[in-house]
């Protein structure tokens, strides 16, 4: 009977151990706690959209929300993934390769920001940490006033 192999994580990986891989892969880019909580209320303020869409055909990057009619592009940030000023904390393991890909990851956010922009797009940005309600109130009123009216009542 043989014994299997040890995994060992290949020359260069992010992935310091088969333990920190797995939870790292299990990490979801879509369909956040966060995500899913905004676009219920929202959702119940009777206001549509598309979900982890992208605002720009040309442009492969993707919003949390993207309400395309009055071009507003919503996207809920992660603190660790897109390096929260209040929360963000620098990993122990790895942190060679961790603390490259975050400043990457927000300076990727920035240049998504001024592309949709520049394309005449609203951008609103939340983090997790947020109150839900809040940032819906923020949306509604948002996409109301694109549209010219007021925000309907709760």
């Amino acid at each position: 009977m043989s014994e299997d192999p040890v995994w060992e994580p290949p020359e260069g990986s992010w992935a310091s151990s088969a333990a920190r891989r797995r939870n790292m892969q299990a990490i979801r880019s879509r369909d956040t706690k966060p995500e899913t909580l905004i676009r219920r209320l929202v959702h119940a303020k009777g206001l549509r959209y598309r979900v982890a869409a992208r605002p720009l055909p040309d442009l492969r990057r993707t919003a949390d929300l993207v309400f395309r009619p009055t071009k507003v592009a919503v996207f809920i940030d992660g603190c660790y993934w897109h390096g929260c000023p209040e929360h963000y904390v620098s990993p122990k393991t790895n942190p060679g390769y961790w603390s490259d890909k975050v400043p990457r990851n927000v300076e990727r956010d920035r240049d998504t920001d001024r592309r949709l922009r520049e394309a005449g797009w609203l951008v609103l940005q939340f983090w997790e940490h947020e109150p839900s309600d809040t940032c819906a109130n923020t949306i509604a009123g948002t996409i109301a006033r694109r549209r010219g009216g007021r925000p309907r009542p709760d």
